[in-house]
């Protein structure tokens, strides 16, 4: 695998629930990256010849010490950087143009979240003041913004994909009949070229679909010893898509999906039990660190 590009998960905390989001952020999740583990983390990058950084969550702003020095640590060291937000900070121009200096010199793209779902109107707004800081710091930046369910995207929106939360927007959608799902439209499982790395480690090829640990095994070491062909889980979705996962491992179904990445991302977690290493973590599908506790048995909450 020659990988170009490394996507940092700092955390999974968000201030928002947005009903589209593929992460499961919400301000109920649990799992941040340190300092040290961000260090760490671009170190691994560097040896395995990764040549830009995005920084993303949840929020990645709500851990703003950590994230500017994990941005110019990042800069510092030759790759490119990004940084993904919904600009929740941006109450004012002003405001924005304080939270963004000291990354003026660092940022190589700055990309904001903006649309319907993250709170409508403010959101926009909040939106606006960021873009407007960026501009005035000389920071490149754009828009992220995604389709309405079972609308086309509109110019400049990019097509809303049902896994993760969105799986409870696809009553709103189109179904279409779950054999016509024989292949994955947005990644390229074979070589993707970029991966996410969660704040457990996790290499991610998709969301939720794991092909490694990399505090466990150097990412360098991950990308060449990386075969899709005998990953259990990429292996049948190489063959024929999300259609083939369900086949090939007998899995229960509905007869209509509202897209590949609704057939997938439900085939996935009926198999969470038999692949756990393959397919996770809980905050990939839903599970809160509030569902955890709550599952516990009591005397262990009392320790």
């Amino acid at each position: 695998m020659n990988l170009l590009g490394l996507h940092i998960l700092l955390t999974y905390r968000c201030l928002y629930e947005c009903a589209h989001c593929f992460v499961w952020g919400s301000p109920r999740q649990s799992g941040t990256l340190t300092l040290e583990q961000i260090e760490e983390i671009l170190r691994q990058a560097r040896d395995a010849e990764v040549e830009w950084i995005y920084f993303e969550g949840g929020e990645p702003f709500l851990y703003y010490a950590v994230l500017a020095k994990g941005v110019c640590l990042a800069a510092e060291m030759g790759f490119s950087v990004g940084v993904v937000s919904n600009a929740y900070w941006a109450n004012s121009v002003a405001d924005a143009i304080e939270t963004l200096q000291p990354f003026a010199d660092c940022l190589d793209d700055f990309a904001v979240s903006s649309d319907p779902y993250h709170c409508g109107d403010r959101s926009a707004e909040r939106a606006q003041n960021a873009l407007m800081a960026a501009k005035w710091l000389g920071i490149p930046s754009g828009v992220i913004s995604i389709a309405q369910p079972g609308c086309r995207p509109r110019s400049g929106e990019g097509e809303l994909m049902y896994r993760g939360r969105a799986v409870h927007l696809a009553a709103q959608a189109d179904l279409h009949p779950w054999e016509q799902f024989t292949e994955c439209p947005y990644e390229d499982l074979r070589e993707p070229g970029r991966v996410h790395v969660d704040p457990f480690g996790r290499l991610h090829i998709c969301q939720g679909l794991v092909i490694g640990n990399l505090f466990e095994r150097a990412l360098s070491q991950i990308c060449a010893e990386y075969d899709p062909e005998t990953h259990p889980i990429c292996c049948l979705l190489l063959a024929g898509g999300p259609a083939a996962l369900v086949r090939g491992l007998g899995l229960p179904h509905a007869s209509a999906y509202a897209d590949a990445c609704h057939l997938c991302y439900e085939a996935r977690s009926w198999l969470r039990s038999r692949f756990p290493a393959l397919l996770g973590p809980d905050q990939m599908y839903g599970v809160t660190i509030e569902d955890i506790e709550g599952s516990r048995p009591i005397a262990s909450l009392s320790r």
